[in-house]
């Protein structure tokens, strides 16, 4: 009876068996004809976002949800693939989609431990779910997934599924594929990573968050140690090898994505560009944008800002720490804490965060983030000597345990203590025969301030905008040579645009009659005004918009002589482009060509030069003579300490506004201009004697000498209708015997001395006489006709 019992229900069980195999064959036939086409993978298409380059093609940004660099499976080094397999599916190469033993190991395992330790899922298997299914842990996705790791086997090669894995796998910090983890954790191509990082990469499919290096170095160290021993079991590296690769240390680059230079707000005005026209698509097609930026010139500008900011924030002394972190937060996790603190402050380049730990003897131990604790001494201190003992002053903020501070590395690679500066700067260089921009630094650090300061500050230029009001007095008949009072004036309000005026000379001086060329070099307030005054306010007005500014952004005003509209420095880079090239008007452009993924070529910018179609708005004399008087500013003048730069063809313009709020340096070499700016972007004084000349000139010249140095110099030649002759300085009168020579248009030639004039036969009196009357009336002298 036990047996017969027995018998029935093997029986049943099998017909039970047999029917659950017929029903699972069914319902794998009727998935599988309503699986998802394969078209996604045979023509895979991922998600690639905008990559944004230099002149040399030389990576300056990268915009996208998804951080992917697709890379061909036979670019993939031996023991990175080795080490993919080992830690997700050793044997890849002989399964057909469904690994039996995995699974029945993985069972075993999961058995073992009570619990569900180790999965199943081959790379294929992956593969259909990362691109076709979605992570719920269900029945009917793995049995999908099952049958679409088989659908995939019988019509893809190994290779090319093992392809597809390498450049899909999210491996956390936005980065899909090895290649852009490669990069965003070790700065290094798939071709430059060591076993050791190899294996790190490995493990982080299982759980990219929880064995990412950056965020949980441990955890991804422990990851690490499991894949080498994977990578030793399999017989891929020795026992020797397995030991010397535990060692090893691995160096985590903290920076999201590697940039061969300093370029965010370039980045961002592209990114901006790309959107207008593509919309959604400007992230995750592929495309390629190539910029103007060269290398050296955005590098040596980003350097001049930074150094000569940090001088100036360096003068006017420390403000104290940032904040103060509460070290007993978390009871005696004094690391957690620390790490809450820091992990929402970013440090700016070489200017890091930390938090003091200890102060001893002149001695302060502070922490950095990932664990580092250094300690800063002796000249490390200097700048923050008065912060160290605290006195009680009221309002005063000392350093103390829990101060979140600054640190930077000096050039002896010693700590000391820093601060970020509160003060902003731009600085932009073009080339002034086509526009192209070659450097573009819009701020001191982009994460802390993504305001553009060279596109986006409307900053009063001061002096730095006489050039402009010089240059449309050579057009109304002025001179170098023609002699201006610098004497006192008041003005009323109906003059003025707003209250009485009294203007002054920066340095309360007056000097009396002086040539033009003599008043610019100085930069004398009361000369401009008196020029302007001459010449019309409105025509003024009208004339400084051949330069590129808004004419409603300089109120017809006297003021207008002295700077006091509003420009940006990259106007100011176009008008000073109009000197440098001979007369000619240029755009700034900063985008060569635009291309899909494939390098095909979507838009290709053709800009308009100097030499080919460019539209001229001044005479070439005039261009020339501007030019020659503002390489008299830095040979004799406002800036002659770029004369420290050792070269002969340099000109430009200091510029300080009232108070001292906002400081340019706007100069030029025949080939490339360059405007500087500093201020507050919340205006306020800079301090007493912060001019142009000392807080901007300085990141000119380091920017200038950087890019120059090897460039041969320049020459300016005098255009066709120049006339070069010998006058009295003081009068500005042709002399034969003149103690300087003066450039002239020809028919604008100055009047003789008196000891002369009566040689000149009587039509050229009358004419010479009449411009004589004009100088008398502007220096406020009687003169009566002979």
């Amino acid at each position: 009876m036990l047996v017969r019992w027995l018998y029935y229900f093997f029986v049943a069980l099998s017909a039970l068996g047999l029917v659950g195999v017929l029903l699972a064959g069914f319902a794998a036939l009727v998935m599988y004809s309503s699986l998802p086409s394969l078209d996604s993978l045979t023509d895979y298409r991922p998600k690639i976002p905008l990559r944004i380059y230099s002149d040399e093609g030389l990576l300056i940004g990268e915009f996208g949800a998804e951080r992917r660099k697709v890379v061909k499976i036979s670019e993939v080094p031996v023991h990175l693939k080795q080490a993919i397999l080992a830690a997700e599916d050793d044997r890849f190469y002989e399964h057909g989609g469904v690994d039996y033993l995995g699974v029945l190991r993985a069972a075993y395992s999961n058995f073992s431990a009570g619990s569900v330790r180790q999965g199943a899922s081959t790379i294929t298997m992956q593969v259909a779910r990362n691109f076709f299914l979605t992570r719920e842990k269900t029945l009917t996705r793995k049995f999908s997934e099952t049958l679409l790791a088989f659908k995939i086997e019988h019509n893809l090669s190994k290779d090319k599924i093992l392809e597809l894995y390498v450049n899909q796998i999210y491996l956390g910090q936005r980065s899909y594929g090895f290649a852009a983890a490669a990069q965003t954790y070790f700065g290094k191509s798939l071709q430059e990573i060591n076993t050791a990082e190899a294996a790190m990469l490995a493990g982080l499919p299982k759980a990219p968050s929880g064995y990412n290096p950056i965020i949980n170095p441990k955890r991804a160290k422990s990851r690490q140690l499991y894949v080498l021993g994977r990578l030793h079991k399999l017989n891929h590296i020795s026992s020797d090898e397995l030991s010397e690769l535990k060692k090893q240390p691995i160096i985590v680059k903290r920076q999201s994505t590697s940039l061969a230079m300093p370029a965010d707000y370039v980045a961002e005005m592209v990114r901006q560009i790309i959107y207008d026209r593509y919309q959604e698509e400007t992230y995750n097609k592929g495309i390629k944008v190539y910029t103007t930026i060269r290398q050296l010139d955005q590098e040596a500008a980003y350097q001049a800002l930074r150094k000569n900011v940090i001088e100036y924030d360096r003068r006017h002394g420390y403000r104290g720490p940032e904040a103060y972190i509460d070290l007993l937060k978390h009871g005696t996790n004094q690391e957690k804490t620390l790490d809450d603190a820091l992990d929402e402050i970013n440090d700016s380049d070489d200017i890091y965060a930390a938090i003091v730990l200890t102060i001893k003897s002149n001695v302060i131990q502070a922490y950095r983030k990932g664990g580092e604790i250094i300690e800063i001494t002796g000249e490390g201190l200097k700048f923050v000597q008065k912060f160290l003992v605290n006195k009680k002053e009221a309002g005063k903020k000392y350093i103390r345990p829990g101060a979140l501070i600054r640190i930077q590395k000096d050039k002896k690679n010693e700590w000391h203590i820093t601060q970020l500066p509160e003060i902003e700067a731009a600085i932009v260089s073009l080339d002034p025969n086509d526009g192209a921009i070659h450097a573009l630094i819009g701020g001191f650090d982009f994460q802390k301030n993504q305001f553009n300061h060279v596109t986006q500050a409307w900053r009063q230029p001061g002096s730095s905008f006489k050039p402009f009001i010089y240059s449309a007095a050579l057009e109304k008949g002025f001179t170098p040579a023609t002699v201006i009072n610098d004497a006192p004036l008041s003005f009323s309000a109906a003059q003025t645009g707003s209250r009485l005026w009294e203007p002054k000379n920066f340095d309360g001086k007056f000097e009396g009659p002086m040539r033009m060329r003599t008043a610019l070099v100085k930069s004398k307030n009361l000369v401009s005004i008196r020029i302007l005054q001459a010449i019309g306010i409105q025509y003024a007005q009208d004339y400084i918009s051949r330069f590129g500014f808004d004419a409603d952004r300089h109120p017809p005003y006297l003021p207008m002589a002295l700077g006091s509209g509003s420009v940006t420095p990259m106007q100011m880079a176009v008008g000073y482009a109009v000197f440098a090239n001979g007369g000619f008007r240029v755009a700034p452009y900063f985008i060569k060509r635009i291309e899909d993924e494939k390098g095909n070529v979507l838009e290709q910018f053709q800009p308009v030069t100097s030499s080919n179609g460019a539209k001229r708005v001044i005479d070439p004399r005039n261009a020339f003579i501007m030019t020659s008087m503002m390489q008299d500013v830095i040979n004799h003048g406002t800036a002659i300490k770029a004369k420290q730069l050792g070269r002969t063809d340099l000109a430009g313009k200091t510029g300080t506004t009232s108070n001292f709020i906002d400081a340019w340096f706007c100069g030029f070499q025949k080939d490339l201009v360059t405007i500087a700016w500093t201020g507050y972007d919340e205006p306020k004084s800079l301090g007493n004697n912060e001019t142009g000349g000392r807080v901007t000139l300085p990141i000119w010249m380091d920017y200038m000498g950087t890019v120059l140095k090897g460039v041969p110099m320049a020459e300016y030649r005098p255009p066709t209708g120049i006339l070069a002759t010998k006058i009295n300085s003081a009068t500005g009168f042709r002399e034969s015997t003149g103690d300087t020579t003066e450039f002239f248009f020809n028919e604008q030639l100055p009047p003789l001395s008196d000891s002369q004039i009566d040689l000149v036969p009587k039509g050229t009196k009358d004419r010479y006489s009449t411009t004589k009357e004009r100088l008398c009336f502007l220096m406020g002298i009687n003169y009566k006709r002979p």
